[in-house]
């Protein structure tokens, strides 16, 4: 009697352990009797997703990459475990959700939503870009998986959504180019900053705001005694940006090129 109450004590202590283990882990059960296991654990993942539950999902999610080597939903919640690091947006969880896509385009490169993959490996460079003073080594990586989903997937829907970010990444990147330009500029170091500044004009001609590049190119040149060469610059201001803050100042180099003073004019005809 002492020996099977020990036994049911052990078995009693055996399911505890197994139930805390259980809870601990974090993994839920699937109700019995559930036709589709996977499927089920993946909605669940989605529905915390949608809740901003990123552990909850990421747990759902990882379940069925863990669980359900073989499902064809796998490559789905590989996609779900990238979007909840993602979503939580801290530097750690962004670097875990470029290895979750990195991985996903490794072990499923022709999968339906590779192009979704890789729009969010740039999202996860995107989103810890720096300010145009400070290091461009993200804003470089995001550029390069932007550019690397253009090639790859000409056709896919979110075209729309990735040039717009690689837009916005090459600016930043442009933006840092053209302060170094005019921090040159301020220093009356002229050829340097022409150097700079007409390097980014090469690099990025659709940089936003080169109405910007424009103007401390034409002000160099005009330091630099070539008002000649600056007038173009100063007439691309008016004739591409109307609402730009720079157009009254270029307006009145325009006049001063080819309106010189008298003296001007006439040391202008000399030094020729």
């Amino acid at each position: 009697m002492i020996e099977y109450k020990a036994l049911v004590g052990i078995a009693i202590l055996a399911g505890a352990v197994a139930v805390s283990s259980c809870a601990s882990s974090g993994r839920a059960p699937v109700p019995s009797g559930t036709a589709q296991p996977d499927q089920y654990l993946y909605e669940k993942g989605n529905e915390a997703l949608q809740k901003k539950k990123w552990l909850t999902a990421r747990e759902y999610f990882k379940q069925v990459t863990e669980t359900y080597t073989q499902s064809p939903i796998r490559p789905d919640a590989k996609l779900g475990i990238g979007d909840t690091y993602l979503g939580e947006g801290s530097t750690e969880a962004l670097v875990m959700a470029i290895s979750e896509f990195q991985e996903f385009l490794s072990f499923y490169p022709t999968n339906r939503r590779a192009d979704y993959a890789q729009y969010k490996l740039g999202i996860a460079h995107f989103r810890q870009m720096r300010s145009p003073q400070r290091d461009q080594t993200e804003t470089r990586d995001a550029l390069r998986e932007f550019q690397t989903f253009v090639n790859r997937y000409p056709n896919s829907e979110l075209m729309p959504e990735v040039k717009a970010k690689l837009r916005e990444t090459r600016d930043r990147l442009s933006e840092s180019e053209l302060e170094v330009g005019q921090f040159y500029y301020r220093i009356r170091w002229y050829p340097g900053a022409l150097d700079r500044l007409s390097l980014l004009l090469k690099d990025d001609p659709e940089f936003t705001a080169r109405d910007e590049v424009y103007y401390y190119i034409g002000e160099s040149m005009l330091k630099a005694g070539r008002p000649a060469e600056a007038l173009p610059y100063f007439e691309r201001i008016v004739k591409e940006f109307e609402q730009s803050e720079r157009v009254e100042a270029a307006r009145k180099r325009i006049e001063e090129i080819k309106n010189p003073p008298p003296a001007a004019a006439a040391n202008a005809k000399a030094s020729s």
